[in-house]
């Protein structure tokens, strides 16, 4: 009874939140590792071969379903803290207290969605095209994941979307990762200051690391 009150409460969703937003943060790492293979200079060899063996392995297989698994419980979870303030709060406040509140943290609900639109978006040219429910442009093997990539990053509005997302996910990450770490009981003076410097970093690594991908497209209209 007591860990199904622990599930069900506040507390609990914030925990489940913030321990999924930490897992999906370090599949964001080695998505990124992945894709900055694109700038290797070997007609995209490495990244084909890395994509691969993504799309083959068991193993990378199950994490795929566990993946997607602690995606949705991210989702519905801050859905239904937010759908919990919401009512809470039905009239809204006249004035509020700027210093309790950071304007980013007012918006994570916004930038989730916008990062899930982007998601659907985003499955539609790569993932769903692994799993044969979208066909690969035409003349495009769908094993070569790489000219998929170049196809998409030479579109200058492809690219620019892409760039603008990631500093959306980027405002997402710092704000997230933070409330993470607090949710989580790594709250004290002593070493909070340390805890914003390391998301801060994290956020603007991620977005810098995926950014740098289509605006090296861009300039060297590769």
């Amino acid at each position: 009874m007591a860990k199904h009150g622990l599930i069900t409460s506040s507390i609990g969703k914030k925990l489940i939140v913030g321990t999924a937003g930490l897992f999906l943060m370090m599949f964001l790492l080695v998505h990124l590792s992945i894709n900055l293979l694109l700038l290797r200079n070997d007609g995209g060899e490495w990244f084909n071969a890395a994509s691969h063996f993504m799309g083959s392995n068991i193993i990378v297989k199950i994490f795929e379903v566990v993946l997607f698994g602690v995606f949705f419980i991210h989702i519905i979870y801050t859905l239904l803290l937010t759908f919990k303030n919401w009512a809470s709060r039905p009239v809204k406040y006249f004035m509020t207290n700027k210093s309790q509140t950071s304007f980013f943290s007012k918006y994570m609900f916004h930038t989730g969605v916008i990062i899930f639109v982007f998601l659907v978006f985003h499955f539609w040219h790569f993932f769903f095209i692994k799993l044969g429910f979208v066909s690969p442009p035409q003349g495009i093997d769908s094993e070569n994941f790489y000219a998929m990539a170049s196809i998409l990053f030479n579109n200058p509005v492809y690219s620019i979307v892409y760039i603008i997302f990631f500093v959306f996910l980027g405002f997402h990450l710092n704000h997230s990762l933070q409330s993470a770490f607090q949710t989580l009981g790594f709250n004290h003076n002593l070493y909070t200051p340390f805890i914003k410097s390391v998301s801060m970093f994290c956020a603007v690594f991620i977005s810098v690391g995926f950014s740098v991908i289509p605006v090296f497209y861009l300039i060297t209209d590769k």
